[in-house]
């Protein structure tokens, strides 16, 4: 479906310093891409894409994920409306991670438990006892069972 020409893995010296896009996949076709906000900078998700979902989003210009669960494509909104448009990809110097910085259409929230980033709390570690997540984002942008139909 795709009609990007990405490049496959080249020597150490082209993979760091050329201009060629030589993503490195893990053992299962993956590389691992963190999602953030275009304007904050704020991180949104993690998710996986294989070359085809890579190859997707940069033709479409809307982030496109592997599903390891489903393992099936999916395109990020395609049911909550909350479509992301990706606005710059980058790759870190030995090409095995990604960045994509995005906007998010519908109510901006890209986490399906409703909260606008999936990184919704934080590592607490108490005096005593176990360690404990706290929120950093107080309320939910929606509820998820009016966006997907399910409690």
């Amino acid at each position: 479906m795709c009609s990007s020409e990405i490049s496959g893995r080249g020597d150490k010296n082209t993979v760091e310093n050329g201009d060629l896009l030589m993503p490195k996949y893990d053992q299962d076709g993956l590389i691992v891409a963190v999602v953030t906000e275009v304007t904050s900078g704020d991180v949104l998700m993690v998710g996986y894409m294989n070359e085809e979902a890579l190859g997707r989003t940069i033709d479409t210009g809307e982030a496109w994920y592997w599903s390891r669960s489903r393992q099936s494509y999916w395109k990020k909104g395609e049911t909550s409306g909350q479509v992301q448009t990706v606005h710059e990809i980058l790759t870190d110097c030995d090409q095995d991670a990604l960045v994509l910085k995005v906007s998010v259409a519908g109510n901006g929230a890209t986490c399906h438990v409703g909260y606008r980033s999936c990184f919704y709390r934080k590592v607490v570690k108490p005096e005593t006892g176990a360690v404990r997540l706290a929120r950093v984002e107080a309320d939910k942008v929606y509820d998820p069972a009016d966006v997907y139909g399910k409690k």
